[in-house]
C-alpha cells in the first residue's frame, strides 16, 4: 500500500530548529522525486523544498538558506531539516511528489509546524 507519513513537527521559537520526517512505503524513495509542502491556515499548499532522484534540491526563496531537504534511501524516509525558523514559516507541513497527479500517493496527514513566542 503507498502511504506517505509525516512527523516531527511541534511548536517551537523563533530562530529555532525542527527535523521533519516523511516515510513512505509502497514506493521506493530514492528512485522518485520527492517534495516538502506547506499550508498556512486560509492559505493554498505551496512547495517549499524538492529533491530529485539524482539528489538535485530546490528550494523556495522563503527557505532558502534555512532549510535542507535530505533523503535516506535504506530508511526509505525524506527528512526536512528547518533552521531560523519564523513566524510565518507555521503551517501543516506534508510530503509528496513534486508534481502531484492522480497516480501519485494520496496525502498524508501531515506534521504540524508552530513558530511562536
Amino acid at each position: 500500500q503507498v502511504q506517505l507519513v509525516e512527523s516531527g513537527g511541534g511548536l517551537v521559537q523563533p530562530g529555532g530548529s525542527l527535523r521533519l520526517s516523511c516515510v513512505a512505503s509502497g514506493f521506493i524513495v530514492r528512485l522518485n522525486a520527492m517534495a516538502w509542502y506547506r499550508q498556512a491556515p486560509g492559505k493554498e499548499r505551496e512547495r517549499v523544498a524538492s529533491i530529485s532522484s539524482g539528489s538535485y534540491t530546490t528550494y523556495v526563496d522563503s527557505v532558502k538558506g534555512r532549510f535542507t531537504i535530505s533523503r535516506d534511501n535504506a530508511k526509505n524516509t525524506v527528512y526536512l531539516q528547518m533552521n531560523s525558523l519564523k513566524p510565518e514559516d507555521t503551517a501543516i507541513y506534508y510530503c509528496n511528489f513534486p508534481v502531484v497527479v492522480g497516480s501519485s500517493p494520496r496525502w498524508g496527514q501531515g506534521t504540524q509546524v508552530t513558530v511562536s513566542s
